[in-house]
């Protein structure tokens, strides 16, 4: 679980990236999942742009998407969320900061 000054930090490394991963409007499949899942590993934090959604399907499908993922949510704004799953430490490239 990420804290409060974790998830600012986080949001302040994600504010100049682009999305990496864009969902339509027919939802996500298992190739998606996949792709999120790869594209983490690599990156660690990382955008995703949901098109054709209300905002409390975003929230549902940001929690699914991390619970697939084993990921946690940065934000959500807009159509953009921003997730984070943290690699091995020594292969990490952030260091999140203590409270």
């Amino acid at each position: 679980m990420l804290t409060k000054t974790q998830i600012q930090y986080l949001k302040t490394c994600a504010h100049d990236k682009k999305p990496v991963v864009i969902v339509g409007s027919n939802g996500f499949s298992d190739g998606v999942i996949k792709e999120i899942d790869s594209s983490l590993s690599h990156h660690e934090l990382m955008k995703i742009k949901v098109n054709g959604l209300n905002k409390e399907n975003k929230d549902s499908i940001a929690a699914e998407i991390c619970s697939k993922v084993r990921a946690e949510t940065v934000q959500i704004l807009g159509s953009i969320i921003t997730v984070f799953r943290q690699n091995k430490k020594g292969e990490s490239n952030y260091v999140l900061p203590k409270d």
